[in-house]
């Protein structure tokens, strides 16, 4: 049959590709002219409106840097590559963190900012988006079970290699407890974390390699000619890094005053609305992975960002804090360091229930549900009692997980990590983000 014999109504692959990153493009820039114009034109608007504009902005480039990332996957090679790409990934989650940290150099009231921002988007991302990607994924697996195609399924299965994952976590989470109990981040402690993560991209850089799986608006860049796509990913990297560049600051000391206009305490405004906003691409990436039957894909990767927050992003703190004109530690007063307290207890006790490699429903519905009744909890009192179910439920899950504890801290050290790179399987389809 000729090509041009199709049936009528379908659309090539290149054209649906094509199709994609149009509209991905059109959408993005929708998103970002405002703020490049007002940012650029000196124009000064309400701390609301100037929420909102560099707010907007910053997501869209936040897509437009996983997008760009996720296609990186197939020219990737090479642990240097791998350290630059891990690094340039991270960049919309940090900016605003490292810029309060930075600001808290010289002005002191910043340091509570900095904290609140590294601690919301740690929680954030396990106590929301681990569970809610292992529950779509149980949901999607029970959906085909019941029309035969696969078993029901109450748990996800992570893969052997997502063990030095945990490792790598593990030991940075028991090792971030010195921050409550000294209360401060010393240099130290950075250059500590900063010394386990570049072990950690060691370890990713010389693991196993296999195939990336794109989807959306990657997966259309993926289909580009090679030379073509070089371009397009080299361009969005600079892109999206330009308008992050641009926007982290508006956006950081706009989030300050709209709490203050707003009547909203600044501190959960700071913990709260940056972090969504800066890993949401990330959160929506791995729920379309989960709901495609690809969860344990999907969970891997968000394990992998809690090792970079947990590692990266504590350890460059004390650095921009003593670059701002700071000593060498960010002091934390009684609120952020039950705040630390309260995220390094919540990371011992997710790793704690997923030491078996298998993220049980149970396991994520605890999370969960822990994640969200700290909200209505204001006092110390409160949050200490929190911080003692969390470390009551990891003790629970070391004992039933004992078998694995030891291997566990051993696979740093000796197991085999994965990375992706090459290029990836054809997609399913021309849909998706």
């Amino acid at each position: 049959m000729l090509a041009t014999d199709r049936p009528a109504g379908t659309v090539s692959r290149p054209a649906r590709a094509r199709l994609t990153l149009v509209r991905s493009a059109l959408i993005t820039a929708a998103f970002i002219a405002p703020a490049v114009v007002v940012r650029s034109a000196g124009l000064h608007l309400d701390p609301v409106a100037a929420l909102l504009t560099y707010g907007a902005a910053v997501v869209a480039a936040s897509f437009l840097l996983a997008w760009a990332a996720e296609a990186a996957q197939i020219d990737v090679s090479g642990g240097l590559a791998i350290a630059v790409l891990a690094l340039v990934a991270v960049l919309p989650e940090y900016a605003v963190d490292l810029y309060y940290a930075y600001v808290s150099g010289h002005n002191p009231d910043y340091t509570q900012y900095a904290a609140a921002n590294m601690t919301g988007s740690n929680r954030l991302l396990m106590g929301l988006g681990w569970p809610v990607v292992v529950l779509v994924s149980i949901i999607v697996a029970r959906k085909a079970g019941s029309r035969g195609s696969a078993p029901k399924s109450a748990a996800v299965a992570l893969e052997p290699a997502n063990r030095v994952e945990l490792g790598f976590l593990l030991v940075a989470g028991v090792v971030a407890f010195v921050m409550p109990a000294t209360g401060q981040i010393h240099l130290a402690l950075g250059l500590v974390l900063l010394a386990w993560f570049g072990f950690y991209l060691y370890k990713i850089g010389h693991g196993d390699v296999e195939e990336p799986e794109l989807i959306g608006t990657a997966a259309a860049l993926g289909e580009l000619p090679d030379r073509v796509r070089r371009i397009a990913v080299v361009g969005l990297f600079l892109a999206s890094g330009a308008v992050i560049v641009l926007c982290a600051k508006p956006f950081a000391d706009n989030l300050v005053a709209a709490g203050t206009e707003l009547g909203i305490d600044r501190f959960l405004l700071v913990q709260w609305l940056a972090p969504l906003a800066s890993e949401a691409p990330e959160f929506i990436i791995a729920v379309i992975f989960a709901s495609r039957g690809k969860g344990t894909a999907a969970i891997a990767t968000l394990i992998s960002s809690k090792v970079n927050q947990w590692t990266l992003l504590i350890g460059s703190l004390p650095v921009a804090h003593i670059l701002g004109g700071g000593g060498p530690s960010l002091v934390l007063d009684s609120r952020q360091v039950e705040e630390v307290l309260l995220t390094a207890t919540q990371t011992l006790m997710g790793v704690a229930l997923i030491l078996g490699l298998r993220f049980h429903r149970a396991s994520a519905c605890a999370l969960l549900a822990l994640f969200v009744v700290q909200f209505p909890i204001i006092s110390t009192p409160g949050r200490l009692v929190l911080c003692g179910v969390y470390t009551a439920v990891a003790i629970v899950g070391l004992i039933v997980n004992r078998r694995h504890l030891v291997s566990t801290v051993q696979a740093p050290f000796v197991g085999r990590a994965i990375r992706h790179s090459g290029h990836p399987h054809p997609a399913e389809d021309g849909h998706g983000l």
